[in-house]
């Protein structure tokens, strides 16, 4: 079993927190190898605030449902001796970071990704970071007078591994939280690394440290760390869940299901006007490596087409090393395209903050070759592995 960060912050370098007021922003997945929540592991620190992203600090909400403060405050456990200021960073109004971080000297960064720049958690660190470098350039400037508010990330497995990059790099005019940063949509990288990037290339000064795993290595899934799996949100309950999501979670972009309100998200795909034979043929003609289909029927009992009948697709994983997510995506479409061109359509604003740009929904509608589609990321991919490189924390042996 690898040891996670969380763990070595707190027994190797204990130092770094020692009498300091913290701020911490984890969520349900923010546990050790034993399943022992973060929070309960700072008792004995001096712990002032929570701050919670996406789905709220316990995971029970479901995708975009906003969080006042109010409602994160109610499923906490205070006691007159131990009150903590609790925060939500998905509700309806911006955080007022000025007033937040007066009393807090530190914030641990402690969730689970699951590597992939659509979900919501890697925004959530880069709208704090640039909170941290606001308040640290008033400090520089002399217009505030207080230390430096540190940042530590706790650092956590990529599940999907630390060497594939897939997908077409984020147009900096494209940026959402979905989308927060020019990378590639499966990116290879930790949170720890990803911090360090951020850090760098933003020009950031406050004070950033990564508290490193032990004994994980790039070629690793999660299911390669002896490490428990906790759902980093409700539809992401497997890692083969997570193995496909890089590229079906375009599908929310469109106007057919991608399982949401289902027990299967990201892996049954369908829509009531489908004919599930005809585009299973279809999807066959090409032989994915790890890939296999089978036509299913499945009602989502809420999200896209709830209580409607809808015809699809399973997707089964044989090998997830193989899998190439967004390209079998990118051929999905295409296919859906070529077969069912009254029906089939693309959500122009949601599906290119997804996709980082409006390039790829034109080149399927043009009928651009799939493999010409994906040869054209090859250049950003290229120069997306010199510029992590430097950030690169793990190294396989």
């Amino acid at each position: 079993m690898i040891t996670l960060g969380i763990t070595r912050l707190l027994t190797e370098y204990q130092e770094w927190i020692d009498g300091k007021s913290i701020g911490l922003l984890t969520n349900h997945t923010g546990v050790d190898e034993n399943f022992k929540h973060t929070i309960e592991r700072l008792v004995e620190f001096n712990l002032v605030a929570l701050f919670s992203p996406e789905h709220g600090l316990w995971g029970a909400a479901q995708d975009g449902v906003k969080i006042t403060d109010s409602e994160f405050r109610q499923n906490q456990d205070e006691t007159e001796e131990h009150t903590l200021q609790i925060y939500s960073l998905y509700g309806s109004t911006p955080l007022d970071w000025t007033e937040t971080l007066k009393d807090v000297d530190v914030i641990i960064y402690d969730i689970q990704d699951v590597g992939v720049r659509y979900y919501t958690y890697l925004g959530t660190l880069f709208e704090t970071m640039k909170a941290l470098d606001i308040k640290q350039k008033a400090i520089e400037s002399g217009r505030y007078n207080k230390q430096s508010v540190e940042c530590i990330v706790a650092d956590r497995p990529n599940p999907i591994g630390g060497t594939q990059i897939e997908g077409p790099l984020l147009e900096p005019s494209y940026a959402s939280l979905v989308g927060p940063y020019p990378i590639p949509v499966r990116y290879g990288l930790t949170i720890g690394e990803v911090a360090k990037l951020y850090h760098a290339e933003q020009g950031f000064t406050f004070p950033l440290k990564v508290a490193q795993m032990v004994d994980w290595n790039r070629d690793m899934w999660f299911d390669e760390t002896g490490l428990p799996w906790v759902p980093p949100s409700p539809n992401m309950p497997t890692l083969e869940t997570a193995a496909l999501y890089p590229g079906t979670c375009l599908f929310e972009g469109s106007n057919l299901s991608e399982g949401r309100g289902t027990t299967k998200p990201f892996e049954h795909i369908g829509a009531p006007w489908i004919d599930n034979q005809r585009w299973l043929t279809r999807l066959n003609e090409k032989q994915f490596p790890g890939i296999l289909f089978r036509p299913i029927v499945f009602t989502p009992q809420f999200s896209k087409y709830e209580g409607e009948v809808c015809h699809g697709v399973a997707i089964h994983i044989t090998d997830k090393k193989q899998v190439n997510p967004i390209e079998l995506t990118v051929w999905m479409l295409s296919t859906l395209r070529d077969e069912f061109p009254n029906d089939f359509k693309l959500w122009e604003a949601h599906f290119d903050r997804l996709a980082g740009s409006d390039t790829l929904r034109n080149a399927i509608f043009v009928g651009t070759p799939v493999e010409k589609i994906t040869e054209e990321w090859s250049a950003g991919i290229k120069e997306f592995r010199e510029r992590r490189a430097p950030y690169l924390l793990y190294h396989n042996v």
